[in-house]
């Protein structure tokens, strides 16, 4: 399969390339397309057999769920059942945009979809090119992110050809997402909204909305062995770059020390090492590089937005350069730090060094 690659503008976005990408979706095929937190996979999320590609292209175990992507508010009611007044605020308030919520699933979406569920993940993107496909293909589209099964989710095409290309039917690029994390996920099929996974739409966002809110334990790194996953990312590795990734936590003196001496020895052996960090001063990354093979400053310790939209990219530049062994640094910023934590954990499979 020859993987087709469109180019959306998106200051003039052309509907003529969206219909031949909605196209593709109605004849039972597969379309990558970017969304405002990371680029997506998607297939008609009412045809099992495109949902069945999509596992299959991904690699993904076919317990884990899909989300099903919307483009119009009044849509939820035709997938979804027992839609709360708190899931309504919650959609009025923060649709289109980073949120997914879980509800009762409605017998039209297969279980295929699903990952098995009685329950649905529903999503109305705030990317205006995103919301064009949806609306060109006239149907919901079911999408994980559009990466192999368990690597860093893409933030661009190019990462999405680089793990998918020649498996999946065409890539809608658009250029970098903005977020560069997935969308929150809160589960409201119960009384209190619950936070499966931490996203850019915060708990303090959904709280003072809901009046309150709750978290599923797996959001603190509990791995719910056993359990069948109820969003993505609930129990499989997910994020993960190809070398061994560790996290160091600790006063920041003696964590930047702990990775010097850890880099300086591994490369007394012949092991490549790379050091994430987010740092103003230049003066500690140079220092790194002494001892190091590649060091990725993602960005201002004070801006975690920038910190979450170059933290998969950054996983992802390790492996280019066959990084065997990476040391981070934590990144316990307070809006975004549960959620770019909570990535970082299982991109290390929650290998984390305490000091």
């Amino acid at each position: 399969m020859v993987t087709e690659r469109i180019y959306i503008d998106r200051n003039n976005i052309d509907k003529k390339l969206l219909e031949r990408a909605g196209k593709v979706i109605r004849e039972g095929g597969l379309v990558a397309f970017p969304t405002e937190t990371v680029y997506g996979l998607g297939g008609d999320a009412l045809n099992r057999d495109s949902s069945a590609k999509i596992y299959s292209a991904k690699g993904r175990p076919s317990d884990n769920p899909l989300i099903v992507h919307i483009c119009r508010y009044e849509d939820i009611h035709v997938i979804a059942s027992d839609i709360s007044d708190m899931a309504v605020k919650l959609a009025e308030a923060l649709w289109p945009g980073p949120m997914t919520m879980i509800f009762n699933r409605k017998s039209i979406v297969p279980k295929e979809t699903t990952g098995g569920l009685d329950t649905v993940a529903v999503r109305m993107p705030g990317d205006d090119v995103a919301l064009g496909f949806i609306r060109a293909a006239g149907n919901f589209i079911a999408a994980p992110s559009a990466n192999s099964s368990g690597r860093p989710s893409p933030t661009s095409a190019d990462r999405v050809i680089e793990d998918l290309g020649g498996r999946i039917d065409m890539v809608i690029d658009a250029g970098r997402s903005d977020i560069g994390l997935e969308s929150t996920i809160i589960d409201m099929t119960s009384d209190v909204p619950m936070i499966l996974r931490p996203g850019f739409i915060t708990g303090e966002t959904v709280e003072r909305i809901c009046g309150r809110v709750a978290y599923d334990p797996a959001v603190f790194g509990s791995e719910n062995k056993g359990v069948r996953p109820r969003a993505p990312g609930m129990r499989y590795r997910h994020y993960a770059p190809k070398g061994e990734l560790t996290v160091i936590s600790g006063e920041r003196d003696r964590v930047r020390s702990y990775i010097i001496e850890r880099t300086a020895e591994c490369r007394s052996n012949n092991v490549r090492t790379g050091v994430m960090i987010a740092e103003d001063d230049d003066e500690w990354v140079e220092r790194y590089k002494s001892t190091s093979d590649l060091v990725i400053n993602i960005g201002s310790a004070l801006d975690e937005d920038k910190i979450a939209a170059n933290l998969y990219e950054a996983l992802r530049e390790f492996d280019d350069r066959e990084i065997e062994e990476i040391y981070s640094e934590e990144f316990n910023t307070k809006r975004l730090g549960q959620a770019i934590m909570n990535r970082l954990l299982k991109a290390a499979g929650h290998k984390v060094v305490r000091l």
